[in-house]
């Protein structure tokens, strides 16, 4: 129920930001505006609200176990989509590769690992939360760019999600509290990052023609890939350690959420197949229903 509910209220506002489009009330220019929004603005704060968990000293061990699984399993998750994707070629396979390496790790994620695993799952959620930004602004932006330049390192090193994961780390770290209506602040319009990104991936799908979701079977191909083979292929190195801690299986069931919103929101900023990405995250977030359900029952 709480992976419908979530999946409902997103397919809600995807269609709310179908309707400002159909309605001329959300246009290209307004379009680019939330999206400056979203990436420079509810996004850090986003990001540095989720540093302010507190974990006792006897988690330590646990989250740098979490942060250590996050990379490694966002490292073979590119690395199983790179073998898979071998057979399609152009910009397509760039956009399927970054949905299957980038997951909806927090609209869907935070609440579903709390109904799964309650607070310790949603502080190792916070964990690969962390790493997920990282990579994010690092290896999603060279999935998108044709070639790395310094100013295009300049441009990841100072992004504002990432001075927000400088901020963060040291106040995880050194366990510093924000005050109270700081943190609430950031809560508050961090909490917009998800609604605002579904909007926008709403906004570009309406451009989209209905017969289009259907013929591009590369989209099925991809969320196979994304959904099951994937979670399935990490699922079998957890049997293999021999692990069945709340750490493994928080990081396989957060790597099996659909693609992360972001997948439309950086096709659009990098003029790369935007229409067809934003079907990517429709079909991957549906599909969902069944697909996470079905992996949290084998987890567990």
């Amino acid at each position: 129920m709480v992976v419908l509910n979530k999946i409902i209220s997103l397919f809600l506002i995807i269609l709310i930001g179908v309707y400002g489009t159909k309605k001329n009330i959300i246009n290209e220019e307004v379009n680019k505006g939330l999206r400056r929004i979203l990436l420079e603005i509810t996004l850090p704060l986003l990001v540095i609200n989720s540093f302010s968990f507190e974990f006792s000293d006897g988690m330590g061990k646990n989250v740098f176990i979490a942060f250590t699984y996050s990379v490694a399993f966002m490292v073979l998750a590119a690395i199983i989509s790179y073998i898979c994707l071998l057979p399609i070629k152009g910009e397509k396979k760039k956009i399927l590769h970054f949905a299957n390496v980038f997951s909806n790790c927090g609209f869907i994620g935070f609440p579903i690992i709390n109904s799964l695993y309650g607070p310790e799952g949603v502080v190792y959620t916070s964990i690969f939360n962390m790493v997920f930004t990282i990579a994010l602004w690092t290896y999603g932006v060279m999935i998108f760019s044709d070639k790395i330049s310094k100013k295009n390192i300049k441009k990841v090193l100072l992004n504002p999600a990432i001075i927000a994961v400088y901020i963060g780390i040291p106040m995880m770290l050194f366990k510093v509290k924000l005050p109270y209506f700081i943190l609430d602040t950031t809560k508050i319009v961090g909490d917009m990052t998800a609604p605002i990104s579904m909007i926008i991936v709403g906004s570009i799908l309406a451009k989209v023609r209905i017969k289009d979701v259907f013929k591009e079977i590369s989209i099925y191909y991809g969320s196979l890939i994304k959904l099951i083979i994937i979670p399935l292929v990490l699922i079998l190195i957890k049997l293999g350690l021999k692990d069945n801690t709340t750490i493994i299986n928080t990081i396989i069931v957060i790597q099996a959420m659909p693609a992360a919103a972001m997948t439309s929101i950086f096709a659009a900023d990098f003029n790369k197949e935007k229409e067809y990405s934003s079907i990517v995250v429709f079909i991957t977030t549906l599909l969902s229903i069944v697909t996470i359900p079905v992996i949290s029952k084998i987890i567990s």
